[in-house]
């Protein structure tokens, strides 16, 4: 496994599309905290007291903060780092001469998967890092320790978002023969999840419990408690929820009602410690590790029974 891991990450490493991504990746990132940085004077009071970690929340008029920009990115990255996993060695002829060498046939998936999880995770903490060294620049505000340990979690949390959508071409890349097939499934579902599933969730809640401006706060709140419950189907909720409650330690909780109700009646503008936003994003973050684990463990028991012929 390990020389199939070294050979697929010098690959990545030295791909162009390694570049591109990682380029375009890095631009978003820079432009965002570009935004972030003309814009922080209006989110900072003299009592703010994580004040580095709005780098990463703060968004302009029009233009999204960092945070959405590579929650935008990351499925990319992994869809593109997984949708020729097997079925671009199957196509090439690869994948029989390399089975009929002495490896075994797990070593294969698992090392390549590894590998593109490697290169996910350098692309990512690096990305991180330098937001962080560019703001640390210009703010002139270190960050304590908290916030380095928020941004560490962030960052792994990031990583293993990706790696669930690199999971998910990889299972698209063992069932499709083509590798045009697979990349264009896993960008549907990720259209579909990241662009249309909110929408889908707030027209269904709005049919079941019907609101409007005069609606009371029990309607508010069994309303979003509907859009809450659909909306966790996605994995980009999730994420999205679980990385809000990390860089935002006044979010004191997930609850779309809870919130409803809080932004009726003030809001909750205690920081939370570190443990606690941790435990409160720890539903979210199993339930993208499971889903990672489902689609890993479904390519992984199909890989291993299918019939590899030569070509």
């Amino acid at each position: 496994m390990y020389a199939v891991f070294r050979k697929e990450l010098a690959d990545h490493l030295s791909s162009k599309r390694y570049t591109i991504l990682f380029l375009l990746v890095f631009l978003a990132a820079v432009f965002a905290i570009y935004i972030a940085l003309q814009n922080i004077r209006s989110v900072v009071t003299p009592t703010t007291e994580f004040v580095f970690l709005k780098i990463f929340t703060t968004s302009g008029k029009s233009i999204p903060s960092f945070l959405f920009f590579l929650s935008l990115f990351i499925p990319i990255i992994g869809i593109a780092l997984g949708f020729n996993t097997i079925n671009g060695e199957r196509s090439s002829g690869n994948l029989s001469r390399l089975l009929s060498q002495p490896i075994y046939r797990d070593s294969v998936i698992n090392g390549k998967f590894l590998a593109g999880l490697a290169v996910l995770g350098i692309m990512v903490v690096t990305v991180v890092a330098i937001v962080a060294g560019l703001g640390l620049r210009l703010i002139g505000v270190p960050p304590n320790g908290e916030e380095v340990m928020r941004l560490v979690f962030f960052a792994l949390l990031s990583v293993t978002y990706g790696a669930f959508w690199m999971a998910l071409a990889a299972l698209f890349s063992v069932f499709f023969n083509r590798a045009a097939t697979s990349v264009l499934a896993s960008l549907a579902l990720w259209i579909f999840f990241f662009f249309f599933m909110s929408m889908i969730a707030v027209a269904v809640a709005n049919v079941l419990v019907p609101v409007d401006q005069n609606s009371s706060v029990e309607l508010l709140i069994r309303n979003a408690e509907v859009q809450g419950m659909l909306g966790r189907i996605s994995a980009c909720t999730l994420y999205g929820e679980a990385t809000a409650a990390l860089l935002t330690p006044e979010l004191g909780s997930l609850n779309l009602a809870l919130l409803v109700m809080t932004s009726v009646r003030g809001r909750l503008g205690t920081p939370l410690p570190l443990g606690e936003s941790l435990l409160l994003v720890w539903p979210q973050v199993v339930s993208i590790i499971a889903l990672l684990a489902i689609c890993f463990a479904v390519s992984y028991i199909k890989f291993m029974r299918e019939e590899i012929r030569s070509i």
